[in-house]
């Protein structure tokens, strides 16, 4: 649970709190976790407040593999739901949920409240998150929240500081709140405009953006509805001392440059601010942030209610003048992607099956056999050298191989493809191993 109602922020004091990071595909999900984020939020094909946020999500499985990806780094992962539901589209809810429960799935952000009782009637291991677009935002509404079973409330984007410390303060519940990305001009979940103007629900996944868009007003033409950026990055410290929990990042419709821009350079300040560390932002990083992409300026509800300067009048596009500085960027996220580190030990000894025994954090170890016996070199020995730059590669594996000890005899022979497989055969033990930790072996589900 997060460490809330602190008075103040003491000097290296360490504070827990999570960095959520949106991604619209797996691509996305991998820059998001090499970047620094602690958690994702990604949608399936269906019932998700983004039904366009599928820039590469072709099948449902990728969801699946999202999943597996983040346990094997450790991070989490929770699902949107986020959409109200027709009656008829219940019938189908289980079936496509219980992929992603049995797969380890950490949550489920929802927004119908008919949809929640069902989620926690079925799978009652699975933590569910009341989203923004329940607009949520007083702490009686987070206090109902809690009696129907949410473990977490995604504030409303409106709430400032007060708000959030108030809630805080009354409930025992985590809070989830933005620190970045686009704002609605009017609540979240709460908008008709698309569905007016546009003949496309927002409040189904397929906002047309209306808002956006330019007007007249007494002649003149404008921006008139569309709010600039969310930006916090001078205020996660305020936050943290409020009581906020998780901060989220806005962008499911937003490139895989974009999301790793954003979640590097807010996992640079978060750090400080739980270390307690005071820290001015540099201008460098905001004018990397507006390169990847600039509404017009930035703006929060966190200080202010509103106002004229919260507005982009003269909206500005994706900015394209420095193509040098995105290129440099693209190639800063390639250099990020890590691999687990592994430590191994293969046993080699005449007459017997080869043993090759991997070792992962916090004590973790899978064994496998090999297929045939090792055999006494005739001619051509094979060499420790050799063993170790065969057994060393990982290939596109998530894995690296940093230590390997080599036991028994030294002049063996053993085919070289037979080795392969041996570390094929552990690497993926080693992979099912980790993510067996997170997956659910008994559907809980109820008639």
């Amino acid at each position: 649970m997060p460490v809330q109602n602190k008075d103040n922020l003491r000097e290296k004091e360490l504070y827990e709190a999570e960095l959520l990071a949106p991604a619209a595909s797996l691509e996305v999900c991998k820059v998001a976790v090499f970047a620094g984020a602690d958690a994702i939020y990604m949608g399936g094909q269906k019932y998700s407040a983004r039904a366009f946020a599928k820039s590469s999500l072709s099948e449902e499985d990728e969801l699946l593999e999202a999943i597996h990806f983040c346990h094997l780094y450790k991070k989490k992962i929770y699902m949107t739901l986020n959409t109200l539901f027709k009656e008829g589209e219940r019938k189908e809810l289980f079936s496509y949920m219980d992929p992603y429960y049995e797969a380890g799935l950490d949550g489920v952000i929802i927004q119908d409240l008919g949809i929640g009782k069902m989620l926690a009637k079925a799978y009652p291991d699975l933590p569910l998150h009341a989203s923004t677009q329940m607009t949520v935002h007083t702490k009686e509404a987070v206090g109902l929240m809690e009696n129907l079973g949410m473990e977490r409330v995604v504030l409303s984007r409106e709430c400032n500081l007060e708000d959030i410390s108030d809630i805080a303060k009354a409930s025992p519940l985590e809070l989830e709140v933005f620190i970045h990305g686009s704002m609605c001009y009017s609540y979240s979940g709460a908008c008709f405009m698309s569905s007016l103007l546009g003949g496309r629900s927002g409040n189904r996944g397929r906002c047309a953006g209306t808002c956006r868009l330019c007007y007249s007003s007494k002649g003149k033409k404008g921006n008139y509805l569309s709010m600039k950026d969310m930006f916090t990055l001078d205020l996660l410290k305020e936050l943290l001392e409020a009581g906020a929990y998780s901060l989220k990042i806005e962008g499911r419709m937003k490139s895989a440059l974009y999301t790793g821009t954003v979640v590097s350079i807010y996992r640079k300040y978060l750090d400080l601010a739980l270390q307690g560390s005071s820290y001015k932002v540099s201008e460098e990083d905001i004018a990397l942030l507006k390169e990847v992409y600039d509404r017009g300026g930035y703006s929060s509800y966190l200080e202010q209610h509103n106002g004229e300067d919260m507005i982009a009048f003269g909206e500005k596009p994706f900015r394209k003048e420095k193509e040098e500085v995105l290129s440099k960027l693209k190639q800063e996220m390639e250099e990020r992607e890590r691999k687990i580190p592994l430590k191994g030990s293969l046993h080699l000894s005449y007459d017997e099956v080869p043993y090759f025994t991997l070792e992962g954090e916090n004590g973790l170890s899978v064994s496998v056999e090999g297929s045939q016996p090792v055999e006494k070199a005739k001619e051509k020995v094979l060499s420790r050298e050799q063993i170790t730059k065969q057994m060393k590669k990982m290939g596109n594996t998530e894995f690296s191989l940093e230590e390997l000890s080599i036991l028994g005899e030294e002049d063996i022979f053993y085919p070289l493809s037979f080795l392969n497989q041996l570390r094929r055969d552990g690497v993926e033990k080693m992979r099912e191993a980790i993510l067996g930790q997170y997956r659910r072996n008994q559907r809980l589900r109820g008639n």
